[in-house]
């Protein structure tokens, strides 16, 4: 576990929020897991059956329990699972200096082909550290958090026990289902990505020729969890995130590894079709005129944790995370 930060439980308000009838920024975080059903993963499970934890209850990540020692050690997402292939493949060098216990026995384990027990996997990837907040939090003080590039809080009560998991999605999510309530949100929500200066945003891409791995190690060296996924020409063939290490996992296709990002983006299209009965696959892209509420009903949609932002061409000029979202509502409380 690289880290664990208690947020601050409170942020300041201004009187005449606080005093609003529907004030969203006082939204209490217990609120928003109340009806959450928890999901663990077992310190001492290998990283392959903790993956399929995270495959069977559809989640993206999940807390660590160690119960020998009665606590949460961390978590483990498809971040962790990155690291982790990369470093089985020896596909990625971490520094000695660099290097935690748990990360050196990882690594000792992986070269004798030896089973890993995700508590030497969680928070692998170091990008979301174990931070949690009390069930009293507000959510004013929460989104500033979101907006600052964490994804997801573990929410705890004074002694310890957790509650549920809130994250940039399951927030967004409660947002859009609530928006009537919170007349606050009105106004920024029929701007464009161009007024909210959400239009600028520097496109990480790959050719959709690249391998699989290729892109997962480009991922891992730039620090992003998603690429665009596009053609010769600039045009957006599709998007390859974290997330689509599952579709590899399941069934241990490990040869996707190998295959062409445009042969991922197809193939994870053409499952997705039969799992739902579905012709059509998001596309998830907006354009700079595209209002902020259009896009977060889309991204709420989706489930998607990024759109893609395309010229009038269909070229990929910029992008819009939901750290992106969370930093326009902190800049709304802060106003």
């Amino acid at each position: 576990m690289n880290s664990d930060r208690v947020l601050p439980n409170q942020r300041q308000h201004r009187e005449g929020l606080t005093t609003a009838t529907h004030d969203w920024t006082m939204v209490k975080a217990g609120t928003l897991i109340e009806k959450q059903i928890l999901v663990t993963i077992d310190a001492d499970a290998t990283v392959e059956d903790a993956c399929e934890v995270l495959l069977k209850n559809g989640i993206t990540s999940a807390p660590v329990y160690d119960s020998s020692r009665s606590m949460y050690v961390g978590m483990f997402d498809y971040g962790d699972l990155m690291t982790y292939i990369l470093l089985l493949l020896k596909k990625m060098e971490v520094p000695l200096e660099d290097q935690t216990m748990e990360m050196r026995d990882l690594i000792q384990r992986t070269s004798r082909s030896q089973n890993v027990p995700v508590k030497l996997a969680s928070d692998l990837s170091g990008k979301d550290p174990f931070c949690t907040v009390l069930p009293e939090t507000r959510l004013g003080g929460v989104v500033h958090d979101f907006g600052t590039g964490i994804h997801r809080v573990a929410v705890m009560d004074a002694e310890g026990n957790m509650k549920g998991i809130l994250s940039q999605s399951s927030t967004l999510d409660y947002l859009m289902r609530h928006l009537s309530e919170y007349p606050q949100l009105q106004s920024v929500m029929q701007k464009s990505l161009q007024q909210c200066g959400l239009t600028n945003n520097r496109v990480l891409s790959v050719n959709g020729e690249e391998k699989v791995l290729d892109a997962l190690i480009s991922m891992s060296t730039n620090g992003v969890s998603s690429l665009a996924v596009l053609d010769d020409q600039g045009m957006l063939l599709g998007n390859i995130s974290m997330t689509d290490i599952k579709h590899i996992m399941k069934n241990l296709r490990t040869s996707w590894l190998w295959i062409s990002c445009f042969q991922l983006v197809c193939k994870i299209r053409l499952s997705h079709g039969v799992e739902s009965g579905e012709d059509q696959y998001p596309i998830l892209d907006v354009n700079a005129k595209s209002t902020f509420g259009y896009t977060l009903s889309k991204l709420q949609a989706t489930k998607a944790h990024r759109m893609w932002v395309v010229n009038d061409s269909g070229c990929a000029v910029g992008v819009v995370s939901l750290t992106d979202v969370f930093r326009v509502l902190s800049r709304l409380i802060d106003e």
